[in-house]
């Protein structure tokens, strides 16, 4: 009877002890004024490895975002391991698996398709790792946290500058890749602005089309469309970023067209700040990198120790609403290069006025 009696109380005391822990867990998890809190995954002590998994380093920007992010990491004592898919979501999908296998506490991604990415976040839940969408945000996955620029307001900015300059004419946009989601965020933005031009007549988009790839060269060609098919009565061109204006402007120029057209583009990528320089080029949307690399290393760490982090929206991928962080652009013509990309020493003054 007596150890009948001892094994009644032993279980009673388990059950409070297990109900008293829940409810510390459950007052320890809850958010406050848009703090994120995270699993204690690691020891606040203990050597942190972040995967940082790239799309591809093509274009000038993301090798600054390689560079600065393992930057900011290595300062804040973390370990950082970096493979690049070279645009090729198989061979994503395959460097993250080995990325897993190396010990990595916490994984963010460049996606290259946002759209088929969702693999890359189930395979690295199943293996107890939180992903960080940077920059692209996955599509349709119960993705961890998307740290980016606010791409929208890129494409608003964009349109604002040139309906200013060209209120009535005729508008080219020349896209971005179609499988980046931040190419259809930013299209979105410069329609945001266009569609009451449109609406009252007075601006009339006559040419409007994806850049496979974001190629120069495509845009190049998409460009030489417009002309043709317009017979050279173009007004105006807003193109997705510093590649495709880059395309577009070598088009104009062999219409004998370059800087009677504006041009808007973005990413301030050397040769694009060369061309407004130049007056080829009328603007650029610049993303200052170095804070996008320093808030996502912050936050990856963070959420690698467990730490509480702070987000500002919440987007939605198609699946859930993806807590983020996103940052504001800036528009940087010909009168205030040296107070923003020259004074951040994105570029140097030697290089912009170089030419």
């Amino acid at each position: 009877m007596k150890k009948l009696f001892n094994l009644y109380l032993m279980v009673i005391m388990t059950i409070f002890l297990i109900t008293l822990s829940a409810c510390e867990t459950k007052q320890s998890v809850e958010e406050n004024n848009g703090t994120m809190p995270n699993e204690n995954v690691r020891s606040p002590k203990g050597e942190i490895k972040i995967g940082f998994s790239m799309d591809t380093l093509e274009e000038e920007r993301w090798a600054k975002d390689r560079d600065l992010f393992r930057e900011e990491l290595e300062a804040l004592g973390a370990e950082v391991e970096i493979m690049v898919a070279n645009e090729n979501a198989a061979v994503q999908l395959s460097q993250i698996e080995t990325m897993i296998s190396n010990g990595t506490d916490l994984l963010v991604v460049v996606p290259y398709y946002t759209e088929t990415a969702a693999a890359v976040v189930e395979k690295a839940h199943s293996a107890g790792i939180k992903v960080v969408s940077y920059d692209r945000i996955i599509k349709n996955a119960n993705v961890d946290l998307y740290v980016s620029f606010d791409n929208e307001k890129v494409g608003e900015l964009q349109a604002e500058v040139i309906t200013d300059l060209v209120p009535k004419g005729n508008y080219v946009y020349i896209g971005g890749s179609v499988t980046d989601n931040n190419a259809i965020l930013i299209k979105k933005g410069v329609f945001n602005v266009l569609q009451p031009y449109i609406d009252r007549g007075d601006i009339k988009v006559v040419y409007d089309q994806w850049t496979e790839n974001w190629t120069p060269e495509n845009a190049y060609q998409n460009m030489l469309a417009a002309l043709e098919a317009n017979q050279n009565q173009i007004d105006a061109v807003i193109a997705a970023n510093d590649g495709t204006a880059g395309g577009a402007i070598k088009a104009l120029e062999e219409k004998g067209l370059a800087g009677k057209i504006p041009v808007a583009g973005q990413d301030a990528d050397l040769a694009a700040v060369q061309r407004i320089v130049e007056g080829t080029q009328t603007m650029t949307a610049y993303k200052p990198i170095r804070n996008l690399a320093k808030k996502a290393a912050e936050i990856a760490v963070a959420m690698a120790r467990g730490e509480a982090f702070e987000t500002n929206r919440k987007i939605n991928n198609g699946k859930i609403e993806v807590p983020s962080v996103l940052l504001s652009p800036i528009e940087v013509n010909q009168n205030n290069i040296d107070e923003t990309i020259i004074a951040d020493g994105f570029h140097t003054r030697e290089e912009v006025y170089g030419n």
